[in-house]
């Protein structure tokens, strides 16, 4: 298999969005009040060349977000976001640019609804576009823009899979979805940053990637456990991030948050996280 980052623009959001502070409620206020930004962060998304299909993991980023409203001026999350995102850097002409058109792709993984995740949808009327059902419900209509998501910029002709996680084990995840006939790439649900995140796991001889959506914002708050500032079940959020370590200490993995601009360079190496087994 080819696997090749696409970067759809940069996002810049508030420090205590990446390293969250407070109890289950306030963690997203602190964030909004925080005055410290981070550097530009990629918006990465990712293509998998199966031999069952083309697979992209997340769409990115949209260039309307510069538009005036696209935004709800109403929302105060969105004074904790700054994008920048040319019409170029859309994940659709970054495919064509690849030599790779976007009818060609057979499913599309969406992580979570994020608009730095689902902006990209729009170039993807033929293929299989797979959410959680979860998610899906958490972000749909007045009460998914509440929550921060804007399923008002969703195609008119968005007509999602719905996955319902079975309670089927892979390594120490409890929930999971095998997507490929080969059985080497899964759906791995990873709840904590949305209600409904899910992750992809891809493998590849003895080892895996694993395309990590924004379970952390990069490698190091994951070694950490950290608990990002957006989260609003704590439990959940470090549960998941236990889940997710237990597995790189058994199996070498390749770990690829999509804000990380580590991730590029771990990708095209193979560096995994951790030595198998590590303490």
């Amino acid at each position: 298999m080819r696997i090749h980052a696409i970067q759809t623009g940069t996002v810049a959001i508030k420090a205590k969005q990446v390293h969250g502070q407070g109890s289950d409620s306030m963690r997203l206020i602190n964030t909004m009040l925080d005055r410290t930004w981070t550097e530009p962060l990629p918006i990465y998304a990712w293509v998998i060349e199966h031999p069952e299909g083309l697979i992209v993991v997340d769409t990115g980023e949209t260039a309307r977000t510069a538009e005036p409203g696209y935004f709800p001026w109403w929302h105060p999350y969105y004074r904790s976001v700054r994008e920048w995102v040319r019409p170029e850097e859309e994940i659709g002409p970054r495919l064509r640019a690849m030599g790779i058109s976007p009818d060609d792709v057979r499913w599309v993984l969406l992580t979570h609804f994020h608009t730095d995740h689902a902006g990209g949808l729009h170039h993807f009327p033929k293929s299989e576009i797979l959410v959680s059902r979860a998610e899906y419900q958490a972000a749909s209509g007045f009460r998914g823009q509440i929550k921060g998501y804007l399923p008002q910029h969703w195609p008119a002709w968005f007509a999602p899979t719905l996955i319902d996680f079975a309670p089927q084990r892979f390594g120490p995840f409890s929930n999971s979805y095998t997507l490929t006939k080969a059985g080497d790439v899964h759906l791995i649900a990873t709840p904590g940053h949305t209600v409904g995140h899910y992750s992809v796991v891809v493998q590849e001889d003895e080892r895996a990637l694993f395309f990590a959506g924004d379970t952390s914002y990069n490698e190091q708050l994951m070694l950490k456990q950290s608990v990002d500032g957006v989260t609003s079940n704590i439990a959940v959020y470090r549960e998941t991030a236990r889940q997710i370590l237990t597995y790189m200490q058994s199996t070498p993995t390749i770990y690829l948050p999509s804000h990380d601009p580590d991730s590029l360079q771990r990708l095209a190496t193979r560096r995994a996280a951790l030595p198998v087994n590590a303490e």
